[in-house]
C-alpha cells in the first residue's frame, strides 16, 4: 500500500489497523502487513458533506489478489513458517492445549519451561512479536520503515495486568523506554506509543473505582471528592451489573495508590510530549473500563491542544454503548474545547463480557450480532470522520474486518494516508500472558477467517509451480 505525502501544516487525522494483531507477514519481514495504521491529512476546508462510510466499499482499491506482488519480499521458508504458525494459531485443540500447558502445574518445572518458551518463541512469538529488548525492536522498526515503504510502527511493550505498586513502577519503566526507543528511531518511523492502563494501576483498585463511577453514574448526589475533571464516561444504556450495591469509599490508601497510578500515566504523557510520540490507551474489560477511560480523559484534557492530539482513548464497538458514549464523549470534550482523539476498535473480551454477565443473570453488553457490531463500528467512525472533517480531532480505526480496510483505504485515497504496523514487543516469558490471551479471544477470528492463510497458499503453490516449470 503506497504512502502519500502530506505537508505538515494538515490538520485530519485518522488511521486504520487492519487486523491488529494477526498479520499476514510474520512481524519481522520487511513488507507492510494486514496489520495496518493509516494516518489521514488534510488541509483545513470549508464545510464537507456528511460522509457514509457504507457507501464507500465499492470505491475502494486494496488488491488482495496479487500474491506475487504482497509477499515478494518474504523468503519461502518465512512464508512456510508463517503459514503453519496461522494454521496452528487457528486450530481450537491447540489453542486449548496450549492454555492448559500454559496455566499447569508443569510450567513450574524449568527444564519444562524452558522447552515451552523455546517453541513459542520461535513460532508464535517470532510471528506476532518485533523482539525481546529495544535493540531487537528498533531493528524490525528499521527494516519495515525502510523495506515497507516508508511503513510506521505502533510500539506496544506487550504486559498484562499489574497487582501492586511495585509491579505498576517496573511496567512504568518499561513504558517510559518504550518512548525512549521511539525517540532513538528515524523520524516518523513510530506512529503511536500503546499503553494498558491496568499496567500502571493495579486491577483491584481498577475494579473499585470503576464500580464508584458506575454508582455516580446511577445516583449523581454522590460524592466522589477525589475525582477530576474528565469527559462522560458512562451511558444511559452503559452496563452497571458489575455493581448492585453502593460501594465503600476508597480508603487513604487507595486514593494514594490512584493517584500514583494518574501520576504514571502523566509522566508517560509528559514523555510522549516531549518526544513528540502521540499515546493511544487501551480498551479492557467493562469490569474496569470506566477507571481507564477516566483517567484517559482526565489526561486528554491536560495534553490534548489545539491541533496537538497527543492522548488517544479507545472504542469498543462490539458493546452496545458504544455509539452513544462516542457521541457524548465528543460533545462534551467541544463544549470544553478539548480535541479528542479516539481509536475505534471491535472489541477484544468478548468471551470474558459474556461470561461475566450470563453468570450475574443479564443480558450480555456485546452486540446480538456481528452485523450488528459492524454497523455500529462504520458508524461511529463516519460519526467522527464527518467531524475531524470540519473542526478538531482525531482517529485510529482497528479493525481485522476486510470490507472495514476497503471502506477506509477508499475514503484515504481521497485525503491522503500514511501507513503504521502494530508492533508488540517484550520478553517471551513477559509477553506470554498476551499471546496466550490474544489467542484465546481471537479463536473464533482465526478459526473463521482464512483470508490470510488462502493468500499464503495460493503464493506458496505458485512459488511451487514457477520451481517446476
Amino acid at each position: 500500500m503506497a504512502a502519500r505525502v502530506v505537508s505538515p501544516s494538515k490538520k485530519l487525522l485518522k488511521s486504520l489497523c487492519n487486523g491488529k494483531f494477526f498479520s499476514t507477514r510474520p512481524l519481522n519481514s520487511s513488507s507492510p502487513s494486514s496489520s495496518i495504521s493509516i494516518n489521514l491529512t488534510t488541509e483545513k476546508p470549508e464545510q464537507q458533506p456528511p460522509i457514509d462510510l457504507h457507501q464507500l466499499t465499492n470505491t475502494a482499491s486494496l488488491n488482495l489478489h496479487d500474491v506475487e506482488k504482497l509477499f515478494s519480499s518474504v523468503p519461502t521458508t518465512k512464508l512456510l513458517r508463517a503459514s503453519a504458525n496461522l494454521q496452528m494459531a487457528a486450530m481450537e485443540p491447540v489453542v486449548d492445549f496450549g492454555m492448559w500447558v500454559m496455566n499447569s502445574k508443569l510450567m513450574d518445572i524449568e527444564v519444562f519451561k524452558e522447552i515451552v518458551l523455546g517453541f513459542v518463541k520461535h513460532t508464535f512469538y517470532e510471528h506476532f512479536c518485533a523482539g525481546e529488548d529495544a535493540l531487537a525492536t528498533g531493528d524490525t522498526v528499521r527494516r519495515l520503515h525502510n523495506g515497507g515503504a516508508g511503513l510506521r510502527a505502533m510500539l506496544d511493550y506487550a504486559v498484562e495486568y499489574a497487582g501492586d505498586n511495585q509491579s505498576c513502577d517496573r511496567n512504568l519503566e518499561a513504558f517510559l523506554r518504550t518512548v525512549e526507543i521511539a525517540k532513538s528511531l528515524p523520524p516518523s518511523s513510530v506512529s503511536f506509543v500503546i499503553v494498558k492502563i491496568s499496567a500502571i494501576c493495579p486491577l483491584k483498585l481498577l475494579e473499585r473505582v470503576s464500580d464508584l463511577l458506575r454508582w455516580q453514574h446511577k445516583n449523581p448526589s454522590f460524592n466522589l471528592a477525589w475525582k477530576m475533571d474528565t469527559l462522560p464516561i458512562l451511558s444511559d444504556i452503559s452496563p452497571t451489573y458489575h455493581t448492585l450495591k453502593e460501594p465503600e469509599p476508597l480508603t487513604l490508601e487507595e486514593e494514594h495508590d490512584l493517584q500514583l497510578g494518574h501520576e504514571r500515566l502523566l509522566k508517560i504523557c509528559q514523555n510522549c510530549l516531549e518526544s513528540n510520540v502521540p499515546l493511544t490507551i487501551d480498551a479492557e474489560h467493562t469490569s474496569v473500563q470506566p477507571a481507564i477511560d477516566y483517567l484517559t480523559y482526565s489526561s486528554a484534557i491536560m495534553y490534548n491542544k489545539d491541533d496537538n492530539i497527543l492522548v488517544y482513548g479507545t472504542i469498543q464497538a462490539y458493546l452496545k454503548d458504544a455509539k452513544e458514549r462516542l457521541l457524548q464523549t465528543y460533545q462534551a470534550a467541544d463544549e470544553m474545547g478539548v480535541p479528542v482523539g479516539i481509536k475505534l476498535v471491535r472489541g477484544a473480551y468478548m468471551s470474558c463480557e459474556r461470561k461475566l454477565a450470563s453468570s450475574l443473570g443479564f443480558e450480555s453488553p456485546i452486540h446480538n450480532s456481528i452485523q450488528e457490531t459492524h454497523m455500529c463500528y462504520n458508524d461511529c467512525a463516519s460519526f467522527m470522520l464527518n467531524k475531524i472533517a470540519n473542526g478538531p480531532g482525531a482517529l485510529v480505526l482497528a479493525t481485522h474486518n476486510i470490507e472495514s480496510g476497503r471502506i477506509a483505504v477508499g475514503q484515504a485515497h481521497d485525503l491522503g494516508f500514511q501507513v503504521s504496523k502494530y508492533i508488540p514487543f517484550g520478553p517471551v516469558e513477559t509477553v506470554m500472558s498476551y499471546l496466550l490471551r490474544r489467542a484465546e479471544e481471537n479463536r473464533g477470528l482465526l478459526s473463521t477467517s482464512t483470508l490470510d492463510r488462502q493468500l499464503m497458499r495460493n503464493e506458496l503453490k505458485r512459488r511451487l509451480k514457477a520451481a517446476i516449470f
